[in-house]
């Protein structure tokens, strides 16, 4: 046995390879249980905190891998041995790899915990938040595993440079083959930045109608009246004329009202007056103008114009009933008629235009 123990393997004998082994798997399974109960701790604290950061911390110690912990035990118990120049070195670089890729998990939960911290804290206040955040959280993943890819190839020998020549041969060429899909993800961006609209906005699109419920990278969706969804291309999207009403705080209206042409002169007077006090008799409404419009082909015209303060459409609909009923009932207290089509037609005998009369 003790043969066995003395016999040398890579310049280390059995037994120190045994005791390495032993340190490395001891360290990794202390680490581990030591992470895993302070994370359940640091949970149960967050639980009666109102805080955020222990509820970050404690996420960030359960995103800790098992792959973490095997590194940093081989990094102890390779300390423990006599590794050649070159088997030290790979081994060097494979933990570092390792260690890349555990701090890439780490900062894209930063990422991510930031953006939504942001957009809890903004979305009552900034509705565009919902939009801005969801784009800004695949920039912020792809920036960190961006580093993590090339960070790792640099530790592991790769030529960066010469790797980020090729790549931008091959992404001019990716880019001619793919016009259509980085267009939209370009007009996704120019959403997010700009903020045209937002998840919620109600926009009217050409024929179309719908709410925004989700920007994405490629399409934008709407929900119709009717209920279908409404997919749209960003590009082609922002290339429309949009009619935005989420924007919209007040509503301007405008109608007209049409009386007969024997109405005398006197009613015709009072009418304006009518149809300002039926317009102001109504809660949330500003009233502009009434006016003796025209001289129509069979009535009399007015035209009302005001403003209804809010954006709401069921609102403005309740204000509008209101004011046709209180207009009618006016009307029919004044013995005022509304005009409807009507002809009339003069009949002349022939005799009496012979005899001029």
């Amino acid at each position: 046995m003790t043969e066995i123990l003395a016999t040398k393997w890579l310049g280390n004998t059995v037994q120190e390879w045994g005791i390495a082994l032993a340190a490395g798997f001891g360290v990794s399974v202390v680490l581990g249980i030591a992470t895993r109960w302070l994370a359940r701790r640091i949970a149960a604290l967050a639980a009666k905190t109102k805080t955020r950061a222990d509820d970050f911390a404690g996420d960030l110690l359960a995103r800790t891998k098992s792959f973490f912990f095997v590194a940093v035990g081989i990094l102890a118990g390779a300390q423990l041995l006599a590794l050649p120049g070159g088997m030290r070195t790979a081994l060097f670089r494979v933990v570092i790899v390792v260690f890349l890729l555990q701090a890439g998990l780490w900062a894209s939960a930063i990422v991510v915990a930031l953006l939504k911290e942001y957009q809890a804290r903004n979305l009552e206040s900034d509705p565009a938040a919902a939009t801005t955040i969801g784009a800004l959280v695949f920039i912020g993943r792809l920036v960190v595993w961006t580093l993590v890819l090339i960070l790792s190839l640099d530790n592991l020998g790769v030529d960066i440079t010469a790797l980020v020549t090729g790549l931008g041969i091959g992404g001019i060429a990716v880019a001619l083959a793919v016009q259509n899909v980085l267009g939209d993800l370009l007009a996704s961006l120019s959403i997010v930045l700009d903020k045209p609209f937002v998840v919620g906005d109600f926009l009217a699109v050409g024929d179309m109608l719908g709410s925004v419920e989700h920007v994405g990278l490629k399409t934008t969706r709407l929900r119709s009246l009717s209920g279908e969804q409404l997919v749209f291309s960003n590009t082609d999207l922002l290339q429309s004329r949009i009619r935005n009403f989420g924007r919209m705080y007040e509503r301007r209206i405008v109608f007209a009202v049409g009386v007969t042409y024997d109405t005398p002169r006197e009613k015709l007077e009072q009418i304006p007056g009518m149809l300002r006090e039926a317009v102001e008799s109504q809660e949330k409404t500003r009233f502009d103008r009434a006016h003796f419009k025209a001289f129509g082909a069979y009535s009399q015209d007015f035209e009302i114009v005001y403003y209804v303060t809010v954006p709401d459409y069921n609102t403005y609909m309740d204000i509008q009933q209101a004011i046709n009923l209180h207009i009618h009932r006016r009307f029919e207290d004044a013995g005022i008629e509304f005009a409807f089509p009507t002809q009339t037609l003069y009949v002349v005998k022939p005799e009496a235009a012979a005899s001029g009369e």
